[in-house]
C-alpha cells in the first residue's frame, strides 16, 4: 500500500486539502456513501460551491453554521466548503434532546442549520425552543418542503471562492459536556486539526502509514471527534473514505468485505458488539491492516478476540475533545494477547506532544506519582467558544492542558489513567457529564436528591447509575424516575439503574462524595475507569 508521499506543506487549511488532492489525484475516489462516489475532483468543485453558497446567503468569516444529523458523505462536503468560506462547523449529536439541541444552537448563533432525515421531525420542536430562527437545509431532498442540501450547493458558482483563510483560523467547533451539564464549545483551528497529522506522518509509524489504495470506514458519530476526525484522516492522506451512515455492526462486516476496508476506529464497546456476530468468523479480513480504538481500554479477552477474528493490528488511541483527539497512542507491538504491563496503559505521546502529572498544587510529579494529566500540543484547542473564564481554568498561559484525567507516566514514557479528576462518564464511546443527568432528574415530583455515577459495564463500559434519596413518603418507582428523565435528555445519557438510599453522603461543606458512592461497584478493579 506504499505511494508517494503527501506533501503536507502543501495542506495548511482543510481548504488546502481538496484543492491538493484534485491535483495530485483527481479521479481518485474521495468518499462513498451508499451507492454515491465522489472524486477528489468532485469533492473540490462540490466543496468550492459550498463556500459560495454560504457566502450568497451573507455569511462572513467567523459566523457559524450547524449539522445536526447521522453521518453523511455530503457533511464532510459541508464542513470543508464551510472552512473555504472561513464559516465554522459545530456538528450536534443527532441523538441529543430537542431542548439540548436548542441550547447548543442558541450557544453557537448558528445562522444556518442543516438537517438529516431522522432529525427533521424533531424541527418544530427545536424551533420552539429558539429565539433566533436559522435558515434550515434539508441534507436529503422531499423532507416538508425545506431546501435540499444538493440543490443549494448546485445552485452556487463552482469558481475558488475567495475568502482569505489562515491555519489559526478557526474551522470546527464541537461541543463537549462540562461539570456545570452546559456543553461547551471546543474551538478546533485549521491547524490543530492538520498540524499533528504532518508531524505524525513524518515519524513514520508503521501504524499510521497511507498508501492511495487505503480504504478507510468511517462509522463513529461525526458530532464527536472521533467521527469527524478520522473522516478528515483519511481525506488528507487521499485515502476513499467509506461512510456509514450509523453505526450498524453487520454493515461494518459488510463494508469490511465488499469495499475492502485497510483501516477503521472504533469504541471497544462497538468492536465488541461487532467480533461477536455469528457471521464475524466467515468474513475475509485479508485487506484490513489496523483497527484503532479510543474512549476506553480493551480489556484483555475482548483483544485475544479481536485479534483472533480480525487478524490486524490495534492501536489504543487517548485524547479528548480539547486536543483534537488523539495525543497519546499504544501501539500494535505492545498489544500482546498473552496480557503485560503496557497492556493497561494509554500509550506513549504522540509526535509533539509533551505530557506531565501535576500534584495538588500544580507541581509536576516524579514518574510513578498519580496527579492531573497536563497536555501541551500543536492539537490543543484555541478554547472555548465565549467562555474565557473556563478556557482559562483548562489550558494554562504557557500552553499546558489540564485533561480532568488522573495518572501517572512510568520510567519508559507510558501514561497510565488511573481515574478521573473529573466526574465524567464514558459509556459506550459518549461523554456524559453527572452534573447534566442530575438536572433532569431532580425534577421528578419524587426526588428529594441525586448523584449520578458511571458503574462498571460489560458492554458499554461504564453504565449510568442514578443514587437517589427520595420525598418523605414518595414510592420508590425506578422505571418512573428513568422514563421521566429520558422526556428530557437524550436516551444514552439517561440512568440505567437507580439504587435508592435514605441520605446522601456528603463532605463538611456540603459536596456529594461521588467517590464514596462509587467505590462499591468499582471494589476489586484495579483501575476506576473500565
Amino acid at each position: 500500500m506504499s505511494g508517494p508521499a503527501v506533501d503536507f506543506d502543501r495542506m495548511t487549511t482543510l481548504g488546502d486539502v481538496a484543492r491538493y488532492h484534485r491535483d495530485v489525484r483527481p479521479e481518485a475516489t474521495a468518499l462513498v456513501f451508499e451507492g454515491r462516489s465522489t472524486s477528489f475532483a468532485d469533492f473540490d468543485r462540490h466543496t468550492d460551491q459550498v463556500a459560495n453558497a454560504l457566502l450568497a446567503e451573507g455569511l462572513s468569516a467567523g459566523d457559524r453554521i450547524a449539522y445536526v444529523g447521522k453521518n453523511s458523505d455530503h457533511y464532510f462536503e459541508l464542513l470543508f466548503g464551510a472552512a473555504k468560506a472561513g464559516v465554522v462547523l459545530a456538528p450536534i449529536g443527532w441523538r441529543l434532546a430537542p431542548r439540548e439541541i436548542a441550547y447548543i444552537l442558541g450557544d453557537a448563533e448558528a445562522r444556518m442549520v442543516f438537517v438529516g432525515p431522522e432529525l427533521i421531525a424533531h424541527v418544530q420542536d427545536v424551533a420552539a425552543l429558539i429565539l433566533d430562527q436559522p435558515l434550515l437545509i434539508a441534507m436529503e431532498p422531499g423532507e416538508d418542503g425545506h431546501p435540499d442540501f444538493a440543490t443549494w450547493r448546485d445552485a452556487a458558482s463552482a469558481d475558488a471562492p475567495t475568502a482569505r483563510i489562515m491555519p489559526a483560523d478557526i474551522a470546527l467547533q464541537l461541543y463537549t459536556s462540562g461539570t456545570t451539564g452546559r456543553p461547551k464549545g471546543a474551538m478546533l483551528t485549521h491547524d490543530n486539526i492538520l498540524g499533528p497529522r504532518k508531524l505524525a506522518a513524518a515519524a513514520d509509524m508503521d501504524w499510521n502509514r497511507w498508501g492511495p489504495d487505503d480504504v478507510s470506514l468511517v462509522a463513529m458519530p461525526v458530532a464527536h471527534i472521533g467521527g469527524t476526525g478520522w473522516g478528515v484522516v483519511g481525506l488528507v492522506n487521499g485515502a476513499k473514505g467509506v461512510v456509514a451512515r450509523e453505526f450498524d455492526p453487520t454493515k461494518v462486516l459488510d463494508f469490511i468485505e465488499k469495499d475492502q476496508i485497510s483501516k477503521m476506529f472504533m469504541v471497544p464497546a462497538a468492536l465488541q458488539i461487532v467480533v461477536r456476530l455469528p457471521s464475524a468468523r466467515q468474513v475475509d479480513y485479508s485487506r484490513l491492516t489496523h483497527i484503532l480504538y479510543g474512549a476506553a481500554p480493551i480489556p484483555l479477552d475482548l483483544l485475544r478476540e479481536c485479534l483472533e477474528v480480525f487478524g490486524c493490528g490495534f492501536v489504543q488511541q487517548y485524547g479528548m475533545t480539547e486536543t483534537t483527539g488523539t495525543v497519546v497512542y499504544l501501539p500494535p507491538q505492545d498489544h500482546d494477547p498473552a496480557g503485560n504491563a503496557r497492556m493497561r496503559s494509554a500509550g506513549l505521546p504522540m509526535p509533539g506532544v509533551e505530557l506531565k502529572v501535576l500534584g495538588e498544587s500544580g507541581q509536576a510529579l516524579p514518574p510513578g506519582e498519580v496527579g492531573e494529566i497536563a497536555v501541551r500540543s500543536p492539537a490543543n484547542m484555541a478554547g472555548y467558544w465565549r467562555l474565557p473564564e473556563a478556557t482559562a481554568e483548562t489550558i494554562a498561559a504557557d500552553g499546558w492542558l489540564r485533561t480532568g484525567d488522573a495518572g501517572y507516566i512510568d520510567g519508559d514514557g507510558y501514561l497510565f489513567i488511573h481515574d478521573r479528576v473529573k466526574d465524567m462518564i464514558i459509556s459506550g464511546g459518549e461523554n456524559i457529564y453527572p452534573a447534566e443527568v442530575e438536572s433532569a432528574v431532580y425534577g421528578h415530583p419524587h426526588v428529594a436528591e441525586v448523584a449520578v455515577i458511571g458503574v462498571p459495564d460489560d458492554t458499554w463500559g461504564e453504565a449510568v447509575k442514578a443514587v437517589v434519596a427520595l420525598k418523605p413518603g414518595a414510592p420508590a418507582d425506578p422505571d418512573d424516575i428513568i422514563a421521566f428523565a429520558r422526556t428530557r435528555i437524550a436516551g444514552f445519557k439517561a440512568p440505567k439503574t437507580i439504587d435508592f438510599v435514605e441520605v446522601l453522603p456528603r463532605n463538611a461543606s456540603g459536596k456529594i462524595l461521588r467517590r464514596e458512592l462509587r467505590e462499591p461497584y468499582w471494589a476489586g478493579k484495579e483501575r476506576r475507569v473500565n
